[in-house]
């Protein structure tokens, strides 16, 4: 059984920027692909971006050319680089694992869900 544990969140200025982390066990985190989706009050869990098993990326296109998303193998580790924040990236923030090569867009893909971290942008 996965487990994750996502961390970095907190409270920032819009135009700032966060680093979140989610750390990983009791798996073989190579084996996965890792997505990141967020939650804002009132709306639908949406997919941020991805890495997949072979280290390339996809984005949403309301975060590309500001996210970046980066894995770890060795530290078991998938992180999720955010600049230039605006109020409307104002969500929890989950990451989740799916056993498969490509980090799929769709949440129900996903084995394995984090508990969240909460990232308020203040204007």
């Amino acid at each position: 059984q996965v487990q994750l544990v996502e961390s970095g969140g907190g409270l920032v200025q819009a135009g700032g920027s966060l680093r979140l982390s989610c750390a990983a066990s009791g798996g073989t985190f190579s084996s996965y692909a890792m997505g990141w989706f967020r939650q804002a009050p009132g709306k639908e869990r949406e997919f941020v971006g991805g890495v997949s098993r072979g280290v390339m990326t996809s984005y949403a296109d309301s975060v590309k050319g500001r996210f970046t998303i980066s894995r770890d193998d060795a530290k078991n580790t998938v992180y999720l680089q955010m600049n230039t924040l605006k109020p409307e990236d104002t969500a929890v923030y989950y990451c989740a694992f799916e056993s498969s090569w490509w980090p799929g867009r769709n949440a129900a893909e996903y084995e394995y869900w984090g508990q969240g971290t909460q990232v308020t942008v203040s204007s």
